[in-house]
């Protein structure tokens, strides 16, 4: 297999109250969980990672590598293709991954993101007319597999600072094509997004607005089971809303004398998710992707509202801030008392009718696991992975003979514990082996130094 510097994972020491941070092994082995909540907040699509379907070869300074196309599952509905923008970290089949904006993942700090975008607008597969793309960037012929091979190739050079060659040569001359003429485009809108994703107040007042943004033509809106009795989701003039269009403002309607409590929104849509759009793993470290085709796909936000009639009455949210290495904790407070939270071992208070965001720094590919508690029983918990810094190769350059049982972008012939004909490649694809592999690794940890040992011996094997 060929090597890979993987970035430590750092434990962060203080937690929110009666919540810790996941640590770092549990992050390699953990079970399903639920995905950030504040990336659910802000809503857009969610999918999972399948298969590198559409490849060919393609070589970074003498390495053989798989380029192409990944297929995605989108839940509840619809399919999406990638492409990788992050080379040199491991692509985890089955993995749950979310649709986010440029400053929440890799691209964040990249100047040439912009030019990633044009790539994918004016090649394979938003252009499918093979015979005139090949036409136009002087090459004989382009297939499926040799055109993505192609595109990806030109991604990496942009994504990160790779020059990858593919081995056809028709290929050869797209790739050439797409690095010289690329330009900066603007970052695409998401799909689906709430603003704020959290909101508070006193029962028998409209509390809100929570503002809907979709490039759908409507978005359905619904309360969640469970909402007591008599509240309504409704317009700012009180009229009961079912759907809304893009810039729709929602209300939670709480009869006066409501007791004490919090109410769920479900915002719903059907479209195309924006070609550019970053997709981000939810639970583990697994590598980021760029949307470059799509089906029609049901995209899904979620929102809430809490209320009572006094004290602190506190609306929470979270989002990653790849500038700052951290998750922004905002936290407001609709009520008449200061309501106070503790993160990392310090507390913070909001003065009634007061806001203020907090950034709890993290390590890069840090898990973590925050629960704030309020009074009336609130409770907010915010799950996932800072990934914001594309991986950097390690210094062997000499692929082994060996199947890679870990892989960074796609797999060769379908497989993913071996190689075809074609020779051994540093595969850069998809693999079920990973958890098993950091689960093993978390045990020999446990048992102390021949843990070490047999990790150093492990490292010195594969370089």
């Amino acid at each position: 297999m060929f090597s890979v510097r993987r970035r430590g994972v750092a434990r962060l020491a203080a937690a929110t109250v009666v919540s810790g941070l996941v640590a770092a092994g549990a992050m390699a082995v953990a079970g399903p969980a639920a995905a950030d909540e504040g990336l659910q907040g802000t809503g857009g699509a969610t999918a999972t990672l399948g298969d590198l379907k559409i490849h060919d070869e393609v070589k970074i300074d003498g390495k053989p590598y798989s380029a192409g196309l990944f297929e995605m599952k989108v839940e509840p509905g619809g399919s999406i293709q990638t492409y990788c923008i992050d080379l040199h970290t491991d692509a985890l089949k089955d993995q749950e991954y979310k649709e986010v904006g440029w400053d929440q993942s890799v691209l964040h700090n990249n100047k040439n993101a912009g030019k990633i975008r044009w790539i994918l607008q004016n090649s394979y597969p938003q252009v499918n007319d093979l015979d005139a793309l090949a036409a136009k960037v002087g090459a004989k012929d382009l297939t499926e597999k040799t055109a993505a091979a192609a595109t990806q190739a030109a991604i990496w050079y942009f994504s990160d600072n790779a020059d990858a060659q593919p081995v056809n040569e028709d290929a050869q001359a797209l790739t050439t094509y797409l690095r010289e003429k690329a330009v900066e485009l603007e970052e695409p809108k998401a799909s689906l997004s709430l603003n704020p994703s959290s909101v508070a107040g006193k029962a028998g007042e409209r509390l809100g607005p929570i503002t809907v943004n979709t490039n759908a033509a409507k978005a359905t809106v619904s309360l969640a089971p469970g909402a007591p009795s008599g509240v309504k989701l409704v317009d700012k003039d009180g009229k009961v809303v079912t759907d809304v269009v893009d810039g729709g403002k929602v209300f939670f309607d709480v009869p006066a004398g409501t007791a004490d409590g919090s109410a769920a929104l479900n915002v719903k849509a059907d479209t195309t998710v924006p070609i550019g759009r970053a997709f981000v793993s939810t639970k583990v470290k697994s590598q980021t992707l760029i949307l470059a085709g799509t089906s029609t796909s049901t995209v899904e936000a979620n929102g809430s509202a809490t209320w009572a009639k006094k004290g602190a009455i506190p609306a929470v949210s979270a989002e990653k801030n790849c500038a700052k290495g951290g998750l922004d904790i905002t936290a407001s407070n609709e009520g008449d008392e200061d309501f106070t939270f503790e993160l990392k071992g310090v507390k913070h208070t909001i003065a009634a009718g007061k806001s203020e965001t907090v950034t709890v720094p993290l390590a890069e590919d840090q898990a973590y696991d925050f629960t704030i508690k309020g009074p009336n029983g609130f409770e907010k918990t915010f799950k996932g992975v800072l990934d914001c810094k594309p991986a950097t190769p390690a210094p062997s350059t000499t692929p082994s003979t060996e199947p890679s049982p870990a892989t960074a972008g796609g797999s060769t012939g379908g497989s993913t514990t071996g190689t075809t004909g074609g020779g051994d490649l540093a595969e850069t694809g998809s693999s079920n082996a990973t958890p098993m592999i950091a689960g093993i690794a978390v045990v020999l940890v446990a048992l102390g130094g021949g843990a070490v040992f047999f990790l150093r011996k492990k490292k010195a094997a594969g370089q």
